[in-house]
Formats: structure tokens, sequence, C-alpha cells
């Protein structure tokens, strides 16, 4: 069995029910969820061995967190204690013409405070396959950042493929540096490379010409990305494989998705999705991500395949609640077969 370790923070989600603006609840309903968290437990449901290491608080709310993980089949042996508090963020969750809102109260989290030397990376990576991580940790702060920075350059030299989401989020970059500062060191590393076309620009500087997110109608073209996925591995020369997502908004429930993969010679290009009633699209990038290193990983020579699980995957995941992809391989598979009826299994 492939063993896959993922390094980032998880946090407690509270999100509000049924729609409601954050003036109107009176509750919040607490989860929890974090990029490479919800990349191990979607990828343990597929029956992958899986690693998911962070920096936790000595709380209860800590322990929660791990039981979660634990209740998943997700791995916690190497999560290491010590700092202030669990992150926190919470959800508003969008309707139609109104978008979702998200407020992050992670200032101080413990992950945050994290130093050199802390995690022993060889032990962690002895014995595993690929090492995950995102743009999301190297945000935070600059010591989660240097310790990502020392997972990669470990798994590298012991030969472990190492992917990356670079998931930018400008409300993160904080402590003084900027993206394009910290991030190419760490890409450097990296042997496949998952984004958006906001990630490429943001970061990079990178983007393909005449698109805008805000305007897609939908419609988006799938070849017009090519350019994106050639400039960036001709910047980071080290990547197999760069995979772009590609979502077109309708409204904020209904969207269309998809993505492209790019292997240095030829692009694929998955099916696209019309995703019609969205239950909850946080965590839809993170199921994208753990659909592709599960089918790169069970299908190495065949990428078409490898990018069409992970986007019915992801597109599965657009139907259930929470940061976590609970789905099946069998499902995922069905889907990919042109089962979208939603008939009730028995």
């Amino acid at each position: 069995m492939k063993k896959i370790v993922t390094f980032g923070e998880v946090m407690l989600r509270l999100a509000t029910p049924d729609y409601l603006r954050f003036g109107q609840a009176r509750e919040l309903t607490a989860t929890f969820g974090g990029g490479e968290a919800n990349v191990a437990v979607s990828l343990a449901n597929y029956g992958m061995e899986t690693e998911f290491v962070t920096r936790l608080p000595q709380n209860d709310i800590a322990d929660s967190c791990v039981r979660e993980l634990h209740k998943y089949g997700v791995g916690t042996r190497h999560i290491v204690y010590g700092g202030e508090r669990l992150g926190i963020y919470f959800l508003e969750t969008g309707a139609v013409a109104r978008a979702s809102k998200v407020v992050y109260d992670r200032a101080h989290s413990s992950i945050a405070s994290i130093e050199q030397g802390v995690i022993d990376w060889d032990a962690v990576l002895a014995e595993a396959d690929w090492f995950h991580w995102t743009g999301i940790t190297p945000a935070l702060s600059q010591g989660a950042a240097d310790v990502c920075l020392e997972a990669i350059r470990t798994a590298n030299r012991l030969g472990v493929t190492v992917s990356c989401d670079l998931n930018y989020r400008k409300n993160l970059w904080k402590y003084g540096k900027k993206a394009s500062e910290v991030m190419p060191a760490l890409v450097e590393g990296c042997d496949v490379i998952l984004g958006n076309e906001e990630d490429a620009e943001k970061v990079f500087g990178i983007k393909p010409d005449g698109f805008d997110a805000a305007h897609t109608g939908g419609e988006v073209d799938a070849a017009g990305f090519e350019s994106v996925c050639r400039q960036l591995q001709g910047r980071f020369p080290r990547a197999k494989k760069v995979i772009i997502t590609l979502r077109g908004s309708i409204n904020a429930n209904h969207n269309t998705w998809g993505g492209v993969l790019w292997d240095g010679a030829r692009l694929f290009a998955s099916p696209r999705y019309d995703i019609t009633h969205i239950v909850d699209r946080v965590g839809g990038g993170d199921s994208f991500m753990g659909g592709l290193i599960y089918g790169l990983l069970v299908w190495p020579e065949d990428d078409a395949r490898a990018l069409g699980f992970a986007a019915a995957s992801s597109c599965l995941k657009h139907t259930v609640y929470g940061d976590f992809n609970l789905v099946t391989v069998a499902e995922v598979e069905n889907l990919m077969k042109g089962d979208g009826s939603g008939r009730v299994s028995r």
C-alpha cells in the first residue's frame, strides 16, 4: 500500500446553518478542516495509508480534532504539541448572487509558532511514497515556511514524490513576506504542481490571456490554460506534471468544474461537470488534489484516467457538507462511467 504524508494546519470550522448570514445566526455548526488534512481524509477513504503532520495545542478541542481524523483512518502519530491555540475559521455560505465569506481567526495558532527542528522529517518520511503541502502553510509564518521547506528538501533527498497546491490566500500573508518572495524556493522542490488561474497569477504573475474568473458564465476554455502550465513548468523544471483546476461560476450554487493536466508534452482535459445545486464547495480543490494523488499512484501510466478521477471525486465533494470529501472509489468510478443520476442505491 502506498503511503502519503501531508503537512499543514487543521482548524475548527464554525459555519452558519441554512445559508444564514453571520448577523442572523444564533448557532454555528462545528466541524474540522484544513487543506492538507482534507487531502489526507480523501486518500484514507480511498484505502491509502495516510499520515497528517501538524502542531496542535494540548487541550480538549485539539483532542477532538485528532479523534475526528482517526475516525476517517488518518494517521496522526507524528503530530507535535505546543503553542497557544487551534486556529478557527468562520464560514458564511452564500446563495445565488451572494458569495460565501470566510473569516479567519488563526493568529498565534500552534503551527504558526512552529520552528525548524521540531519535526523529525527523516523519521516521518522514511517509508513514505508521497509528500503533500499547500501554499496556505508558508503563508502562516516564517517558521511554518521554514519547516515546510525543511520537509520538502528531506523528501527530495529521500526520493519521495512531492506535490503542492499553490492555494494563494491573500488574507493570510501578514508576517512581512509576500507569496512571491517565499513560494518559489518551495515550489522548486515539487514534482507535481496544482493550482488555479488566481494562484498562478497572484504568486508568479502567470495568467491565461483574456480570462476573467468573475465573468466566465460557466464557460472555461481548457486549451487556453496550456500556456499557464507551460510557463509554470518552465519556471519549475523539476515538475513532471502541472495541473490547473477550472471553475466556471454561474452563481454561488451553480458552477461548472473540471481541470487540465500538462505532462510536458501533452495537455489532458477532464470532463466538465455541471454542478447545479452545490451543498458545500469548501474543500473542492483539496478533494481534487486527493483524487489526483490517488489516480497518479494507482494509474501511473494513465494521466487522463488520473485526471478524470480527480475531477469526478471533486464534483462529488460539492455534494458533501464539511471540508472532508467522504466518498468512495466506487462512487467516483460510477460517476466517471456517466452515472450521475443520483438514483437511490439499494
